[in-house]
């Protein structure tokens, strides 16, 4: 696949590692201006870094996503450095799981606020800045318990059904500004939250980043006639649907 980003600004959130930094790594390669952003500066940098040093062009700004005024300031710089937005990847998600009745409404809420209200807030600012242009990209990043259901996932897979009915309703809303919307939804890749969430996964069956970012790809070689609402990807072996 040759995809030619030359001169578009791409926003990528939870870019610090796992499929973050995946994303961020094939959008450098394809020739777009990289913004990395994660709660970790260290990590954003490393990325960053790793961009630049084979002669991509990116730059670290460190953001949590589920603070209003982090999102507002985040977007003020976009504004201030590039003028523009072209891609947005709502990646930015945190899990903490447990059995329901043990399950504290203090980790509810602030997995909804990292995983859905941290992707509200970014699809609010980006279209904000999408609509002028009359184009852009929003693909969020969800997860097969965005449709699926399985046992001390309660949290995590209300926000990712969530983050699933957000999408389907700005993909109606942003078309008539000529932005599309999609939604990619992962089985088990090899992150680190996988591996506290499925320890009983065999790590050497699980997705890696990089397939996640090669579908992140693929949805933006497409032609602009082209909408595609969502992609599930599973690992092979797994059960289909």
């Amino acid at each position: 696949m040759t995809l030619n980003l030359e001169g578009k600004v791409a926003l990528v959130t939870g870019a610090g590692r796992g499929i973050g930094r995946a994303i961020c790594v094939a959008l450098g390669q394809a020739g777009a201006t990289v913004v990395a952003v994660a709660r970790t500066t260290e990590q954003i940098e490393a990325v960053a870094g790793e961009i630049t040093g084979t002669g991509g062009k990116a730059v670290a700004i460190r953001a949590d996503v589920a603070e209003e005024s982090d999102v507002c300031a985040l977007f003020d710089q976009l504004k201030e450095r590039f003028g523009r937005l072209d891609v947005l990847i709502n990646n930015a998600g945190q899990g903490r799981f447990g059995p329901v009745h043990e399950f504290s409404a203090a980790d509810f809420d602030h997995v909804v606020a990292v995983n859905l209200r941290g992707a509200f807030l970014c699809c609010q600012h980006a279209t904000r800045m999408m609509i002028p242009q009359r184009a852009g990209y929003i693909i969020n990043i969800s997860s097969v318990v965005g449709f699926k259901g399985y046992p001390n996932q309660s949290a995590y897979s209300a926000a990712k059904h969530g983050v699933m009915g957000l999408t389907k309703s700005l993909a109606v809303e942003a078309q008539t500004h000529g932005i599309r919307v999609s939604a990619v939804l992962p089985g088990g890749v090899d992150t680190d939250m996988v591996r506290v969430a499925r320890p009983d996964l065999d790590p050497s069956v699980l997705l890696q980043p990089e397939d996640v970012a090669q579908t992140v790809m693929y949805l933006l070689s497409l032609s602009e006639r082209a909408a595609v609402d969502q992609i599930y990807i599973r690992r092979r072996g797994s059960q289909p649907f």
